[in-house]
């Protein structure tokens, strides 16, 4: 049975400063829609993540 850490969030990004708070991970803050996507896509390739969109304005990248 495997006890250890399988899954992590790498990183958070959002469009409103009041949806997320200081944690474990870094929060990336955008101007607009357009703006948060790209950095969400190129954040993915970098971390070597997925994004996953919780549809209230923010965005994490997990890997699985």
């Amino acid at each position: 049975m495997d006890t250890g850490l399988t899954g992590y969030i790498l990183a958070i990004i959002t469009i409103n400063k009041d949806l997320v708070g200081g944690g474990g991970c870094p929060i990336f803050y955008a101007e607009d829609e357009e703006q948060q996507r790209y950095i969400a896509l190129l954040l993915s390739r970098i971390l070597g993540g997925i994004v996953h969109d919780l549809e209230n304005g923010v965005y994490f990248i997990a890997r699985h």
